[in-house]
């Protein structure tokens, strides 16, 4: 539907499909929009607001609430020189009128300090009190309490209404009516208007308040200067307020919601529409309603602000709208070096802002829009960001340290160089860059791979190190119960301390805390079990050799020293092939003063013969298959940093190289020299950097992975 540049003052729209309309340039002053549908609606250079011929309401409106406002502190000047005038009457102090006066110029300087807020209203009720105790003391009689208590409380009472009744007519006359007039100095010529109409009006209520109490008999200057004086302050005080809170000051925020919306009664409505991918580029909004019912709220998501004049004059309800810092960036497109720290900039359209250097430290960007943004060197510290859409935009030197991301969130075309994953040095003054060397800078295309790599990955941190069997056993469960998960699904395996860290790659849209709960939940309980079956052998300490002995030839066992936490595991079955190791049993047996472990004898033996029956090199001096299986196998094992059970495992994962390296193009064999070489190289992460196995390993597990294919 195309209403470009149309005439549609007053038209309703309410309740209708407008999805995809186009309202650019359009007269739309007076158009109901109410709970319209308008997804992805075209409301470029727009005219929205209020129609010509609301002038004469809203001036009635004006003239009416400054008729409130004047009675109101009319009567407030006349309470006052009540008690002033019969002071000087029936020649009683004049402490309790000048009391009145002093705790109207503290409550006057409480609005001004502390705005139209709840602790500015305690403030000033407790004055109050105070001050009518204080009037009931010098009063002396009983009447008297209760006539001066009653005083100050309504002067009290009816000046902050005053002000308040005041201060709006000034910010409703400011955002409706001047636009319509089109006069630059209709604000200040209004209110001076209403100061004049209101300050005379002051001085008849209270000549007739004391008119009706019989008091014409008493000094009528002194009624006249009391309600002079309160009359001038209070109407100075409400033109001070409504500039404030024209101006946004948050102070006065109460003041200025009620006046935009007085103001804009009977202006454009998008009162409960979906505006959702809207456009009010350069669009004039003074007088429009974007506040929501409690039932239907006005859907705001994406919308774009860019350039749109009068905003802040619009009726926005709960919004991020009524953010004005927020506001400003929505128009403006520029926060440069401004800080966000905390915002709501939930559903913003922020294409192509420039957030340069800008401080966005725990701000909510979820599901918002930042396509083509400038973020170089800004902090996105604690960044919420699920279903954000980055696409193209610049992340050169950001700080993304424990930003939340997920598989929504679009990280696609990004332009970096290099990021930092901490906001502030560490105690070695380093940040965490990334790339790690500052010389080097991610290649196109790095950024979204490494972030795609970690939104698509779970991490499980394994307390106390890895147990390999438990491990085993718990990643076939994981396997079976997850069957898009398999051994090519580990990442890495990371020392973190005492601790392993387990990085999996895992499809979009899984269950991650389930995958965890799966893989975490048999290894757990293998583990309970292995550390049962120490205590079992702990008993044993005091065990005659011989008996030892006679139960292990009765038995078909295989005992393997594994590390469980500070404990030994032990894994029994009935292949009498494997590892047998008696030595060290709970840590203090010994059968000889050496541990006796045939099973390791056993396994060197059979990753010799296996790497015998492979081909020699044909080039003497291009090492193959079998001359690198040898230095691996020869280096392994004489490496004293080993432990005996590691050694052992260690040599079997050779003896699976030799066993491919007789068809290295099989798919089987292949995906076995894999794991082989992975759990070699996850097994260099527990040694010691200069180690002579970890060098040799860096030089050679490379070639065997080459002559593989892999």
């Amino acid at each position: 539907m195309d209403f470009s540049g149309q005439n549609l003052r007053g038209r309703n729209f309410k309740g209708q499909d407008l999805t995809g309309a186009n309202f650019s340039y359009a007269d739309i002053r007076g158009a109901n929009f109410t709970n319209a549908k308008l997804r992805g609606a075209n409301f470029t250079g727009a005219k929205a607001g209020l129609q010509k011929r609301w002038i004469i309401p809203q001036f009635m409106i004006a003239f009416g609430v400054s008729i409130l406002s004047g009675i109101l502190l009319g009567f407030s000047g006349a309470f006052t020189g009540a008690l002033l005038t019969f002071s000087a009457i029936q020649h009683y102090t004049i402490v309790p009128g000048l009391l009145v006066l002093a705790v109207l110029v503290i409550a006057l300087s409480t609005l001004i300090w502390q705005g139209f807020t709840v602790t500015a209203f305690e403030t000033i009720a407790g004055i109050g009190a105070v001050a009518a105790l204080v009037i009931g003391v010098f009063t002396a009689q009983g009447t008297l309490i209760s006539a001066g208590a009653a005083a100050i409380i309504m002067a009290i009472i009816s000046m902050v209404a005053s002000l308040g009744v005041l201060a709006i007519t000034v910010v409703f006359v400011s955002t409706a009516m001047r636009p319509i007039i089109g006069a630059t100095v209709i604000t200040t010529a209004t209110i001076t208007a209403i100061s004049v109409a209101s300050f005379v009006l002051f001085i008849t209520v209270g000549m007739i308040a004391f008119a009706v109490a019989g008091a014409f008999s008493v000094p009528k200057i002194i009624l006249v200067i009391s309600t002079v004086i309160v009359s001038i302050g209070a109407t100075v005080t409400s033109i001070y307020i409504g500039r404030q809170a024209i101006a946004n000051n948050e102070k006065f925020s109460l003041i200025r919601v009620l006046g935009v919306a007085i103001g804009g009664i009977g202006g454009t409505t998008f009162q409960g529409a979906d505006l959702t991918d809207s456009s009010f580029n350069k669009a004039i909004l003074k007088g429009t309603n974007f506040a929501g019912s409690y039932r239907q709220p006005t859907i705001l998501a994406r919308v774009c602000w860019a350039g749109a004049q009068k905003l802040e004059h619009a009726r926005v309800g709960n919004s991020i709208l009524a953010s004005t810092f927020v506001r400003e960036l929505l128009v403006t497109s520029n926060g440069y070096k401004k800080s966000f720290v905390n915002a709501d900039l939930r559903g913003a359209n922020l294409n192509g802002v420039n957030l340069n250097k800008a401080n966005l430290k725990r701000a909510d960007l979820s599901e918002a829009t930042l396509q083509q943004a400038n973020l170089a060197q800004a902090n996105l510290t604690e960044v919420q960001a699920i279903g954000t859409n980055f696409t193209g935009a610049t992340f050169t030197g950001a700080c993304l340290e424990a930003w939340n991301i997920d598989y929504t969130t679009q990280l696609d075309q990004i332009d970096c160089q290099y990021v930092y994953l901490l906001e502030h040095a560490n105690e070695l003054g380093n940040r965490e860059r990334r790339p790690h060397d500052p010389n080097s800078v991610f290649a196109p295309g790095d950024f979204t791979k490494l972030y795609t790599k970690i939104i698509n990955s779970v991490e499980i941190l394994l307390r106390n190190g890895v147990n390999r069997e438990a491990f085993a056993e718990a990643f076939q469960k994981l396997m079976q119960e997850n069957p898009e998960i398999s051994f090519d699904s580990i990442q890495s395996i990371e020392k973190k301390g005492d601790d392993v860290l387990l990085t999996l790659t895992v499809p979009e849209n899984s269950d991650k805390a389930k995958i965890s709960q799966d893989f975490l939940k048999p290894y757990e309980e293998r583990i309970r079990q292995l550390e049962a079956k120490v205590d079992e052998l702990q008993t044993l300490r005091s065990t005659d050799l011989k008996d030892i002995a006679l139960a292990l030839a009765n038995q078909s066992l295989n005992i393997t020293n594994q590390a469980v936490g500070e404990g030994k595991a032990v894994q029994g079955n009935n292949d009498s092939s494997r590892k047998l190791n008696i030595g060290s049993i709970g840590g203090d047996f010994n059968a000889s003063g050496q541990a006796l472990n045939f099973g390791e004898m056993n396994i060197s033996g059979q990753v010799t013969n296996t790497i015998n029956q492979l081909p020699a090199s044909s080039q003497p001096d291009e090492p193959g298959i079998k001359e690198l299986l040898e230095q691996l196998h020869r280096a392994i094992e004489s490496a004293e940093e080993l432990k005996p059970e590691d050694k052992a495992e260690a040599l079997k994962q050779v003896q699976a190289l030799a066993e491919a390296g007789k068809d290295p193009a099989e798919p089987e064999k292949k995906n076995g020299a894999k794991s082989a070489i992975r759990w070699l190289k996850g097994m260099l992460t527990e040694l010691a950097e200069p180690s002579a196995i970890v060098q040799l390993c860096k030089h050679v597990l490379p070639q065997i992975a080459g002559i593989f294919g892999l």
